[in-house]
């Protein structure tokens, strides 16, 4: 049996809801949790990471403002994604929002699970990010079908030492793992760490099709339904 490893953002769920949804949240709620939260033992932490970074700056508006600065930028920083997901949980959790999936992946993922194909999810969200995001999704809760989550403390999601660790995480071998990715980039690392994989080219994200060259010899689908693992 494959073990399914995805991604979310262009692949599980629409780039749109991370950019127009998500990230402005995050961005507008993050000086009001910073002031209520800001000397809590699990966000001070990132926070005086973000300042020793940005050579010790020395109020939290500072701190704010530089991570208000990432997200402008979409930048893949452990420490902003860390913080992101603690403003979208109280975002979850008041309804202000539920998490896009799409509906092909929604059955498929079920029916994997079903059929007991391992599901694994590796993402540039921190963990609990990415637990909020199927806990809280259009479907609802998806959580239980999800056996092991991924986030950049493994490594960056282009670089296949970290697709390495995340096969010995999961303790079986490359070639038994099927990652599923909208960038080509990252599909080319976990290729050269051994693993199958498959590139989601949905056109409400890339309007534009990837065929030939463009898909670097990864198969190419639309929709999960097309997948069969």
């Amino acid at each position: 049996m494959k073990h399914i490893l995805t991604d979310i953002e262009g692949t599980t769920s629409s780039i749109s809801f991370v950019k127009d949804v998500l990230f402005p949240y995050a961005r507008r709620a993050l000086p009001a949790f910073v002031a209520a939260h800001g000397q809590e033992p699990a966000v001070r932490r990132w926070l005086d990471q973000v300042a020793a970074e940005n050579g010790g700056l020395c109020h939290d508006e500072m701190i704010v403002e530089t991570l208000q600065g990432w997200i402008d930028e979409d930048r893949k920083h452990t420490a902003l994604k860390a913080l992101q997901g603690m403003v979208w949980k109280d975002g979850y959790g008041k309804a202000d929002f539920t998490a896009h999936m799409y509906p092909d992946a929604v059955q498929a993922l079920r029916t994997w699970h079903a059929l007991g194909h391992a599901i694994s999810v590796y993402s540039s969200g921190s963990v609990p990010a990415q637990k909020l995001f199927f806990g809280h999704s259009d479907a609802g809760d998806l959580t239980s079908l999800v056996s092991n989550w991924f986030d950049t403390e493994v490594g960056g999601k282009r670089e296949a030492a970290s697709y390495r660790r995340i096969v010995e995480a999961l303790g079986v071998p490359g070639g038994d793992v099927l990652f599923l990715s909208d960038v080509v980039e990252e599909l080319d690392a976990a290729r050269e760490a051994g693993l199958d994989t498959v590139l989601l080219d949905r056109r409400e994200d890339y309007p534009q099709p990837r065929t030939g060259e463009a898909t670097h010899g990864h198969a190419r689908v639309e929709s999960f339904a097309e997948i069969t693992p």
